[in-house]
């Protein structure tokens, strides 16, 4: 899959789904802003590329599949409050199959270039 500039911050959630779906961890990665913040579904926070990285090799090697459903996307300037529901499926290293679902409330900045991308992803919203 090859990383596609996204051009509407609402369209965001929907190529991460196409990435984590493809296992394309490249693609993945070109979604996020080199200094993002992504907390975790077990609310771990993880910093930048290396660690990011390190979670898209989890979710690939899980044969995770993502579902999204958009909520509303809220733009001022260059930053976007973008909110989705959420359902996934994936299996545990130990073999445990776990569907966890929720609400997203991510943060999304554009770029330069005029491309969005996400700054802190948050899939377990307010909790």
């Amino acid at each position: 899959m090859n990383a596609v500039p996204v051009l509407d911050p609402a369209r965001l959630p929907f190529a991460f789904e196409d990435a984590v779906n493809a296992g394309d961890v490249d693609a993945f990665l070109a979604l996020f802003t080199p200094e993002a913040t992504m907390r975790t579904l077990t609310g771990e926070v993880l910093t930048g590329p290396d660690e990011l990285r390190g979670e898209a090799l989890r979710t690939v090697a899980a044969g995770a599949r993502l579902t999204n459903k958009a909520r509303f996307c809220l733009m001022g300037d260059d930053t976007a409050l973008v909110v989705v529901d959420w359902n996934l499926e994936a299996t545990m290293p130990d073999g445990t199959r776990i569907a966890p679902a929720g609400t997203t409330a991510n943060v999304a900045r554009r770029s330069a270039d005029g491309s969005w991308r996400f700054t802190v992803l948050n899939p377990l919203g307010t909790v």
